[in-house]
């Protein structure tokens, strides 16, 4: 009765049974027996029909724990012999993909990685870190060889750090169905074209690309150029605004050194107006009245007309906008403001694109907040595959289910 019990627990089904139960109380393991039926032929991979048991070996799989203790199956595995003399050795269904675990363990490691570090998770199953790992680089490679990505017409690619200092990993992701596709180290045109090969054995290749978001890297314009010969590239109008107001901070820091009256005001000058606070808001329309002679006012003014102009629509619009933006600023004396400036006009097409493809990296940027906060409870991640494969447990959505239907 109480082998039944464990088999329906178990999930056990003929021709496997289970043989026997034992529970080690000074270490709290139990050990589950499991048999197959005598006289079963199998199935084996590569060879037509059922085959007869050639001789067994006994492996043994950590399973999901049996309230709170560990729980281990002890298979006895058959091995057949096949029409041309050979012999291989029989998978039983629960088993996992990588040895030595079954797929509801492997599940429910999966379910834990994307919200812990590896040696959090270790902690919780009671295996290695290094265990977890490979289970996780495991599915994530099964998965993507099963991925198809032949229906992606838009990327968005952008960089982030993998570790301090300058070394980066490059991030390309659907720009439609906000998943990550592809990683490479690096964030020069070398990852781009990385990224377009990994993408075109994924059944995607580099000429379907019908348009790519990116920032204002020379690198990263380079690699799209030749590598997604016919992608439109979007320069994220989140970007252009940024480094509008990276001037105005700057304009406000040289300022600042001969009127003091600036110091305290850099967040009403960076924040949207409209989400200050009366006092704030108050500081900020005094600042403004002060345009004729205070440079970082005219720098502010500047830049809520370029965040104005990008808002709208129509391309023929925002392009002309631009252009007579750009002039009046270039007769200007705010040097850090005219430096965008110069950036607009250098990028003009890309900026207007934005306007017909709305099309931003502002998801990227939320999944890179997410990986950099894995990495820091991680204690950081300094080997690529590794990094690899925490981005796709994280933002690939990953069909899981498809390698094991007890995955989610």
């Amino acid at each position: 009765m109480h082998d039944r019990l464990f088999e329906v627990a178990l999930g056990i089904t003929p021709p496997w049974f289970v043989a026997g139960v034992r529970f080690d109380e000074s270490r709290k393991v139990l050990t589950v027996g499991i048999d197959f039926a005598a006289g079963t032929r199998f199935a084996a991979q590569g060879a037509a029909g059922d085959h007869p048991v050639h001789d067994t070996i006994t492996k043994t799989y950590r399973h999901l724990n049996f309230f709170q203790h560990e729980c281990v199956l002890e298979v006895r595995t058959p091995r057949v012999k096949l029409p041309d003399g050979s012999v291989q050795l029989i998978k039983p269904a629960f088993a996992g993909k990588l040895s030595g675990f079954t797929l509801l363990f492997e599940a429910l490691v999966l379910m834990l990685a994307p919200q812990m570090p590896f040696a959090a998770v270790a902690r919780t199953v009671g295996i290695s870190p290094y265990q977890v790992l490979a289970i996780c680089r495991r599915y994530v490679t099964l998965a993507l060889q099963q991925a198809d990505f032949s229906p992606v017409k838009a990327l968005a690619i952008d960089e982030t750090s993998r570790a301090r200092g300058h070394d980066y990993i490059t991030l390309a992701a659907d720009a439609d169905a906000r998943r990550v596709l592809a990683v490479a180290e690096g964030r020069d045109a070398q990852a781009v074209s990385a990224i377009a090969s990994e993408l075109a054995a994924r059944g995607c290749p580099p000429e379907q690309i019908e348009s790519v978001s990116i920032d204002m890297s020379p690198a990263f314009i380079k690699g799209c150029s030749q590598e997604l010969p016919n992608a439109r590239i979007t320069f994220d109008k989140f970007h252009v605004v940024w480094h509008a107001n990276a001037a105005v901070d700057k304009m406000r820091r040289i300022e600042q050194r001969t009127d003091k009256s600036l110091k305290g005001l850099r967040w009403s000058l960076l924040k949207d107006r409209a989400k200050l606070r009366p006092e704030a808001a108050a500081d900020l329309d005094a600042l403004i009245g002060r345009m004729t002679s205070v440079r970082t006012a005219r720098a502010w003014v500047y830049k809520e007309q370029l965040r104005e102009i990008l808002e709208r629509k129509q391309i023929n619009v925002v392009r002309d906008m631009l252009k007579r933006w750009c002039t009046c600023v270039m007769r200007s004396k705010v040097q850090p403001m005219k430096e965008v400036a110069a950036m607009v006009r250098r990028h003009l097409e890309g900026i207007v694109a934005w306007a017909q493809t709305r099309q931003t990296n502002g998801f990227l940027e939320a999944l890179n907040g997410l990986f950099q906060a894995a990495k820091r409870r991680a204690r950081g991640f300094t080997n690529f595959d590794t990094i690899r494969t925490v981005v796709f447990l994280i933002a690939g959505k990953l069909d899981f289910a498809a390698v094991n239907p007890h995955a989610r």
